[in-house]
């Protein structure tokens, strides 16, 4: 009998079976998480030379915006909800930080003090991205123009709501998705069932 099989009749799956939900759960995350970084040094970010960086980088939130709906409803729907989360989050942080990483590829493009580095690589860039992320502040890549530095503190905001929204965000949809996959009792509604863990049982004998 499958997991999925075992769920349907309200079985929980075995040590082993979660332990392969979990490993597979983890390798899907690695993968997504490998091919964002593999666009990101194969996409021609060079042909974005010229153009406004604040266009390109509101339109990459946009879909950042549409890919956590997108997660938070599969999130409800999963039979699986919080190893579901663990792949959106594996999803949408880096996706957020590559896209910073591109911004600030694009930016140090368009002119050579914008970095005190003035030759800003895409892994100079996105080590600079991590660093801002993770608050730890090396100080041998910095932003020295005014735009590089509004940009930077555009992360800095972004951060603290990817970090402390976003995470609440899908940790309420797990809590929706575990409801919701909630095995029911053969022949018996599920709204029947809420209604009686509610109502306390009435002692034989007692008058009602």
């Amino acid at each position: 009998m499958t997991t999925g099989q075992m769920l349907d009749v309200g079985q929980s799956p075995s040590r082993a079976q979660r332990r392969r939900l979990l490993l597979r759960t983890l390798f899907r995350a690695l993968v997504s998480a490998a091919v964002l970084v593999a666009l990101y040094y194969v996409l021609p970010l060079q042909d974005l030379r010229g153009h406004p960086v604040w266009v390109s980088l509101s339109a990459g939130l946009v879909v950042l915006v549409v890919v956590i709906l997108l997660q938070v409803r599969w999130i409800t729907t999963s039979r699986y909800p919080a190893l579901r989360a663990v792949e959106a989050l594996a999803l949408t942080v880096p996706l957020f930080l590559l896209m910073f990483a591109a911004a600030y590829v694009v930016l140090a493009q368009d002119g050579a003090a914008n970095f005190s580095t003035h030759e800003l690589t895409r892994t100079d860039s996105l080590y600079f991205v991590l660093t801002v992320f993770a608050t730890v502040g090396f100080g041998d890549i910095t932003a020295t123009s005014q735009s590089a530095r509004v940009l930077v503190m555009v992360q800095m905001v972004l951060d603290l709501v990817i970090l402390g929204l976003g995470v609440q965000v899908f940790r309420g949809a797990v809590q929706v998705g575990r409801q919701h996959s909630r095995p029911v009792a053969p022949g018996k509604p599920e709204d029947e069932q809420s209604d009686d863990k509610g109502m306390p049982e009435q002692v034989e004998g007692s008058q009602p």
